[in-house]
């Protein structure tokens, strides 16, 4: 599979992808919960890639996403997957109802048409004619004697010419990495939760995590504990989570894994501080709880020797 995903992906062809995350690796836990592919689809196939993700909350978003990264793929003409888990899968929970407007118009992003090709514009269909990484394409039958090209999952110029040139090679993964650039642009935010009062410490999650989260927060601030909340909702991670890690002296992870895998994006991708991300990891398969979180923020406070924040302290 991840041979065909490089191939979606060097080819630039839209395809997207659900990924509903349970305990691995091989068989692990068929019937527990993790998010535990996130880098397993970030960089997934051999050779340079980055992939887009999607990770919703709950079934709601799961049906909105999985909509968006059909116009993404689109767009982009690369693969894009949506991040869920077992715990959105199989369980029930509560949610809003799913909606549809049937005037929707689908995003096919850049095609060229036969009246383009008529007026004599040049298509290259891995030219970057517009500076954002994305090339024009053709559907087939567009033009009898123009606009056709070969897909090939080998390097090409810009007109999908095989080829095994150096600069062809270095055009085209630079133009790859420039369309991931834009990717940012078009990707769902962060939604933040801010504190009532000024925090020094925060905390970043994703997917199923955030009706613990949301609970977590509202029994730690009757602690006197206050932290802003970041849920991340996409890969590639816009400027604002950046700002946002830099903005805090501690920033407590939380991740459904054993290797802290966004945590390790936030790094690499980001370029996050290594010594203000404090990863919290839980992976015995089960969902993650309020109870869990609560603990685990309130020991970790309590060792960095911060005085809770009473209502009779505040100014």
């Amino acid at each position: 599979m991840a041979e065909f995903i490089g191939l979606a992906y060097f080819a630039e062809i839209p395809a997207v992808l659900i990924n509903v995350q349970r305990g691995g690796p091989s068989t692990g836990m068929p019937t527990r919960t993790q998010q535990a592919d996130v880098l397993a689809c970030a960089y997934a196939s051999h050779g340079d890639t980055r992939h887009v993700l999607l990770f919703p909350e709950d079934p709601h978003e799961c049906f909105e996403m999985s909509a968006q990264a059909l116009d993404l793929a689109e767009r982009l003409q690369t693969p894009v997957f949506v991040m869920s888990d077992l715990d959105i899968g199989m369980n029930q929970r509560l949610c809003r109802p799913f909606a549809w407007d049937d005037d929707r118009e689908y995003d096919r992003g850049k095609v060229m048409t036969r009246e383009a090709l008529d007026a004599g514009t040049d298509f290259g269909r891995y030219l970057d004619v517009d500076g954002d990484g994305i090339p024009y394409r053709t559907y087939p039958g567009t033009h009898p004697t123009k606009g056709g090209y070969f897909t090939r999952g080998t390097t090409k110029n810009a007109y999908a010419v095989y080829s095994e040139a150096g600069a062809d090679y270095i055009y085209n993964m630079q133009r790859l990495r420039q369309k991931f650039e834009t990717a940012k642009s078009l990707v769902p935010l962060p939604v933040l939760t801010a504190a009532r009062y000024p925090a020094r410490f925060a905390a970043i999650f994703y997917g199923s995590t955030g009706p613990a989260m949301q609970e977590a927060l509202a029994a730690l601030a009757e602690q006197g504990i206050y932290l802003n909340a970041l849920r991340i909702r996409a890969f590639p991670f816009q400027n604002e989570i950046a700002d946002f890690i830099a903005a805090h002296s501690k920033v407590f992870v939380f991740e459904q894994n054993f290797d802290g895998q966004l945590t390790t994006l936030l790094i690499n991708e980001a370029h996050a501080n290594p010594a203000s991300l404090v990863p919290v990891l839980h992976y015995d398969g089960t969902p993650i709880t309020a109870r869990f979180i609560t603990q685990e923020i309130a020991e970790r406070v309590a060792r960095l020797n911060v005085r809770p924040l009473r209502e009779n302290m505040v100014a």
